[in-house]
């Protein structure tokens, strides 16, 4: 009877093919925002800012247009706290890391320490839900672990000798990843209750009002939309792009192409082209140097990863 499936039981060729295509150009729109804050040529406080403003505006709108989404307001009157709490000291204190690390570490340095996140959340579960952890996983950890040693030991042997000062930035990357991966844990549970859109809709607009002051006290930069009218066209497109392509389309993608794959495994690999497609961005279009220990990074995070899809294959075979 199982053999009998009709078409109508499973997703068809075309809605697989434009699940894993959403999935790609979400991870694209991930990758490529390191790309536009550069474009942005504003510090990282200052574009977290504008990124979280924008991107919750077209968030909300996105929220109110879908109608299992629509109902913004009852999650929050249930799970105020931990909601605020996982946005705020989750995502936000996460993004913010990850702009300002671009002040000081490269659009490739920053990527690839970033791309760890997936493999970090395995352990992070494990913390936190005490999840079993696979040899499989075990192995793509090892090559997150060598990439991040690449990165940070090219970043201290410049500091020591006064050639850089990209460490701060290197840490801060990695300190993304880990805060990140925490959030991806912790939030699942309300996801699952309340719906990606919702969330990811809470975070950035949750995390705009609890960035705006602080970087206006602490920095004073008090950002003001009308302030676009008086930057050049690249500029203002580029923090136009991060909010809406990179923050709005590129999470929804993502998240709806990952909900109608039918290997959520396997398309949460996507995200592992993110420093990839970074480094093809930073050395073709922003012309930056890309040095040995950056690709041996790159090559670490990605090749174990791949090896593990490989070994889950071959074991999916011997086992029919």
């Amino acid at each position: 009877m199982t053999s009998s499936a009709t078409p109508a039981s499973r997703p068809s060729r075309v809605i697989i093919w434009l699940a894993y295509t959403a999935a790609f150009l979400g991870v694209c729109g991930h990758a490529s925002s390191e790309f536009v804050v550069k474009l942005t040529a504003l510090a990282g406080p200052e574009v977290t800012v504008w990124r979280f403003m924008l991107g919750g505006l077209a968030l909300i709108i996105v929220a109110l247009l879908v109608p299992s989404s629509r109902d913004l307001w009852t999650p929050l009157k249930r799970d105020f706290v931990p909601i605020a709490g996982l946005s705020i000291f989750g995502m936000t204190v996460g993004q913010f890391f990850f702009h300002w690390a671009l002040d000081f570490a490269s659009v490739v340095e920053v990527a690839t320490l970033v791309t760890t996140m997936p493999i970090l959340v395995v352990f992070v579960a494990k913390v936190v839900d005490g999840t079993t952890i696979g040899k499989a996983k075990l192995f793509s950890g090892v090559g997150a672990f060598l990439g991040c040693v690449f990165l940070l030991s090219d970043g201290f042997a410049n500091q020591a000798n006064a050639t850089d000062s990209n460490l701060i930035g290197l840490l801060m990357a990695l300190g993304c990843a880990v805060i990140g991966a925490f959030y991806l844990v912790l939030i699942k549970p309300y996801t699952g209750q309340y719906g990606a859109i919702r969330m990811t809709t809470y975070t950035f607009v949750l995390g705009f009002f609890a960035l705006w002051p602080v970087v206006g006290l602490v920095w004073g930069v008090w950002v003001n939309p009308l302030d676009l009218l008086a930057r050049s066209a690249s500029e203002a497109g580029a923090i136009i792009a991060l909010g809406i392509w990179n923050t709005c389309i590129g999470f929804i993608l993502w998240l709806w192409g990952l909900g109608n794959v039918p290997d959520v495994g396997r398309g949460n690999y996507l995200f592992f082209l993110k420093p990839v497609i970074a480094t093809i961005l930073a050395y073709f279009i922003l012309g930056d140097h890309i040095t040995w220990p950056q690709l041996l990074a790159v090559t670490a995070i990605t090749g174990f990863v791949m090896a593990e899809i490989v070994y889950g294959e071959m074991r999916s075979k011997a086992a029919v």
